[in-house]
């Protein structure tokens, strides 16, 4: 424990000179800046100022890139509840139950508790990094791919239940996200898949532009359609109407800190990261709640599971970077591109031999974590406030941002006409009454599933039997199974309450 206060007080001396604290204030606000906006995300962000890190030290260069990865999170939940248009990948699955507190007149307390929930789940994630780093990444490192095809499994199975109606659409639509996974060079024989001779496809759909074109571009043709009931009652902006009730903060806790857990867990597991966990944790909070028909229609543990997962991952997430240099992510590869530049070897001497760098990173966290909350939550009512702008000038110019952030991604043209393709898919999908966030978590974990699934059979020499022998993979279909069986028996059971009631009608 002493080591540990030796730590902290290291860590806090070097995130509190004022060059660090300089940095670590324009990380965040550019995070911030850079989440409101649709489509850029952290990767685009950290690419364009990479180069700045060339001339600064290693702390202040990754305290800065570090800023505006958990930054963009907070700033990312903005438009997504406010617009149903996702700041960042990791934010989609907010805009479930977000989008439908704003047209309740409750975008601000939306926004006021989801900067609750990022500030928890940030601040659980950095203390689990502060106490279990060592032990977190020796776990992390223990997973097989094996491991991870079997929670790849479990998550899309569990991805039916993300969105109301029928669990047939919802798997329907995870195969479809699948189906456009699968499209690009496979991994391995480096062959084309359903590309249709075009280049432009060969590596692959972008997940920025499927989740802008799903979720906004069909939000904006849905807008057009029925401008009147994109009009917004003046009373629902005022301070008072952002003020979260005593309910609101009640059922706020479990979910908090259930989407911690998930997101510290996913966090660690190189390959996954925020998107992954935000949706996990999602579906776990709508598995165990009482009502389900609530979510989707503006339940607040529909926006507090979520936010707290991905910002709880967003600080794990350093955990493999730092202690096993493996990089679960491509903005977490840029980290340690920082790091390499510098002439710092990631790994797991990086603790002892680099321990003012690691633990300033550590200690600046807190530091960000509490600049966010600073910036944001002053700015609720003006965020809010952008839903007085008129219909006809407000969305041409969400349709704008869009249409840019999509494009800096990769400087790509043909993202923006992906963009228009997802939005029509989205708009003909809410005329069939099809549910979109399966068919994003399915477009995330497919080619994950594919790629673990493939390794594990490469390393077992096509033993099928290393799915059940290893044990956490055993125990993670054990449980996907019990899922299965208890859903097809809750189903079978509605049919037989249906049948009761009709044959006493008649």
């Amino acid at each position: 424990m002493d080591q540990l206060y030796g730590n902290v007080a290291l860590g806090l001396s070097t995130a509190l000179s004022l060059n660090n604290l300089f940095y670590c204030f324009v990380g965040v606000f550019l995070g911030t800046v850079v989440g409101v906006i649709p489509g850029l995300g952290a990767l685009a962000a950290i690419s364009m100022l990479f180069p700045i890190t060339f001339h600064l030290d290693a702390t202040a260069a990754l305290i800065m890139l570090a800023g505006i990865w958990y930054g963009t999170s907070y700033g990312g939940n903005t438009a997504s509840i406010l617009l149903n248009i996702p700041g960042t990948p990791a934010n989609a699955v907010t805009c479930l139950d977000g989008y439908p507190m704003t047209k309740q007149g409750r975008g601000g307390v939306a926004l006021l508790m989801t900067t609750v929930a990022s500030f928890v789940g940030g601040t659980i994630g950095i203390i689990l990094m502060m106490l279990f780093a060592p032990t977190i990444a020796a776990y992390a490192l223990s997973f097989g791919s094996a491991d991870y095809f079997a929670l790849m499994v479990l998550g899309l199975v569990a991805a039916s239940t993300i969105s109301d109606g029928s669990a047939m659409k919802g798997l329907a639509m995870v195969v479809l996200g699948i189906a456009f996974g699968c499209v690009g060079m496979d991994i391995y024989s480096g062959g084309q898949r359903f590309t249709f001779g075009w280049l432009e496809l060969a590596d692959g759909i972008s997940l920025v532009a499927l989740a802008m074109g799903l979720f906004g571009v069909s939000e904006i043709i849905v807008g057009i359609r029925n401008v009147s009931a994109n009009a917004i009652d003046r009373s629902s902006v005022t301070l008072r109407a952002m003020k979260p009730t005593k309910d609101d903060w009640r059922r706020s806790i479990g979910p908090m800190a259930r989407g911690t857990g998930i997101g510290s867990f996913f966090g660690t597991l190189p390959g996954t990261g925020p998107s992954v966990a935000a949706f996990m944790a999602y579906a776990v909070e709508k598995r165990v709640a009482k009502d389900r028909s609530r979510f989707g229609k503006g339940a607040i543990e529909g926006i507090m599971a979520p936010e707290s997962a991905n910002n709880s991952a967003d600080q794990t997430s350093f955990i493999p970077t730092l202690a096993l240099g493996i990089p679960g992510s491509p903005t977490m590869a840029l980290m340690l591109g920082a790091l390499i530049i510098h002439g710092i070897a990631p790994g797991p001497q990086l603790m002892t031999e680099q321990a003012s760098l690691f633990w300033g990173l550590i200690m600046s966290f807190w530091i960000g974590n509490l600049l966010l909350v600073v910036l944001n939550v002053p700015l609720i009512g003006l965020w809010v406030r952008l839903l007085l702008i008129p219909y006809h000038l407000l969305y041409p110019a969400v349709l704008m941002f869009i249409c840019i952030g999509v494009y800096t991604v990769n400087n790509n043209p043909f993202d923006v006409w992906l963009v228009v393709f997802f939005g029509g898919l989205g708009y003909v999908m809410r005329l069939l009454d099809l549910p979109t966030a399966p068919l994003l978590l399915g477009f995330v974990l497919g080619p994950l599933m594919e790629e673990h699934f493939r390794r594990a059979m490469l390393i077992s020499r096509g033993n099928l039997m290393t799915f059940i022998e290893r044990p956490i993979s055993g125990t993670v279909l054990a449980v996907t199974g019990l899922i299965l069986i208890w859903s097809a028996w809750a189903a079978y059971a509605v049919y037989r309450r249906e049948r009761r009631l009709q044959a006493a009608e008649a």
